[in-house]
């Protein structure tokens, strides 16, 4: 009896994750995972106080995306449209889509690098590889599948997890480090907070989750009144959960992928990240714990990027045109075949080639992700000021506008990621 209950509130659990916990996952990206390890590895635990940091922040930002996608059942860019310029959401949608493509090409050759450390094939084979799942993945599956295949892979995230409890790590130092912030005053050291912040808090998690929320709606039948989704203080709750859970999730596994970074390669003076094979030699402590664990240490690297990344890239893809699709009014959704929605599945068909043809143009990737964060850190600016205001608007949201603690918290980051893109500009600058 205690076994039933227990397995009746375990799946009632399962069922409340959705497409927080999916974007959660996707933002530790193999370009995140880049970021966090050169952040462990250039200045060991002096950033670790960022993952707690950006938390509330980046919470705050995925609730009003999400909570706007469930009131109004409608993505960001279709409501956006409605009360601002077309000309200025043109301009976002051009460069978030810039932006996704390069991330795509870049995450699409971490994941062909990361397998080639367990699979003995070539590159080139690795990247059509992956790049033809990936859109099998997207195109051919139903909404119902493909949502339960990303939430499977959200499980890789466990892998760095797991990595830190086998290394021999200092707790006591890694306590004061996580709440005790380090700041220096240099522009390496600011330049890479950056770039955590912006991999942290980037566009095309917010266009997903909204997103997603209006298809689970659809995915559910959801009733609707006037053309809005009929919801309810219950389900507003469940989102709320899983957004948390969401996010918890992915700041945890920065957490983790910057402590075992701080640990090993800064511990023993390697201080640049610039391949897959790098980040892996974190791993390699593993070595001494058990027999025969090299390959050991590859396959749980190899199995937090690869599952990362098949799972980042449909939706950085998904999320370019969602916007592409609603800036134009073309009718569509993962809900949709492929044959009622060729807008949609266009969009993500070329973002994706475009991207896996940056792996054979020479674009140096390491670079490739510095000007993507750079103009997600850019973009990001504007479109918070835009959710900030829809969120809060009783027009649009009704009953289910803003609270004075989601207020708070949304113009903190919309402050916090204006600071960020100055930054930015000014460490290129200078």
């Amino acid at each position: 009896m205690n076994w039933h209950r227990f397995k009746k509130t375990f799946n009632r659990f399962l069922r409340i994750l959705g497409p927080g916990l999916i974007t959660g996952a996707a933002d530790d990206d193999p370009s995140g995972i880049a970021t966090y390890s050169q952040s462990g590895a250039q200045f060991g635990y002096g950033q670790l106080w960022t993952a707690p940091f950006t938390l509330p922040f980046m919470t705050a930002i995925q609730e009003a995306c999400a909570r706007i996608g469930l009131v109004t059942g409608r993505g960001i860019v279709a409501v956006v449209k409605e009360r601002y310029s077309r000309r200025i959401v043109g301009l976002v949608v051009i460069l978030v889509l810039i932006a996704n493509t390069v991330n795509i090409g870049a995450d699409i050759g971490a994941v062909a690098a990361a397998a080639r450390l367990v699979i003995p094939l070539n590159f080139v084979v690795l990247v059509l590889s992956f790049t033809v799942l990936i859109l099998i993945m997207q195109i051919f599956l139903s909404y119902r599948m493909y949502a339960r295949t990303l939430k499977w892979l959200s499980l890789s995230m466990l892998a760095y997890v797991v990595t830190v409890f086998v290394v021999q790590e200092p707790w006591m130092t890694l306590l004061k480090a996580t709440f005790l912030p380090h700041l220096e005053f240099n522009s390496a050291f600011l330049f890479i907070i950056v770039g955590v912040i912006g991999t942290t808090i980037s566009p095309y998690m917010f266009f997903w989750e909204a997103n997603e929320e209006v298809e689970e709606e659809k995915a559910h039948h959801l009733a609707k009144v006037d053309g809005r989704p009929q919801i309810d203080q219950h389900t507003l709750r469940q989102m709320r959960w899983d957004n948390f859970l969401g996010m918890l999730s992915s700041n945890i596994v920065t957490w983790c992928i910057i402590v075992t970074a701080g640990t090993v390669l800064f511990g023993h003076g390697v201080t640049n990240i610039a391949t897959a094979a790098d980040a892996a030699r974190a791993l390699e402590p593993l070595v001494s714990t058990f027999p025969h664990a090299g390959f050991l240490a590859r396959t749980i690297f190899a199995i937090g990027v690869v599952g990362l990344g098949l799972l980042a890239i449909p939706v950085l893809s998904s999320s370019a045109s969602y916007a592409v699709m609603e800036a134009f009014d073309w009718r569509g959704g993962l809900n949709y075949k492929l044959k009622r929605a060729h807008g949609l599945y266009g969009v993500i068909t070329i973002a994706t080639l475009i991207g896996l043809l940056i792996n054979f143009i020479g674009i140096d990737p390491m670079k490739a992700l510095i000007i993507t964060a750079v103009v997600n850190g850019i973009v990001a600016v504007p479109l918070i000021f835009f959710i900030a205001r829809i969120a809060n608007s009783r027009a649009i949201m009704g009953e289910f506008r803003s609270g004075w603690l989601s207020n708070i918290f949304v113009w903190l980051t919309f402050a916090l990621m204006a600071t960020a893109a100055i930054a930015m500009i000014a460490s290129f600058v200078f």
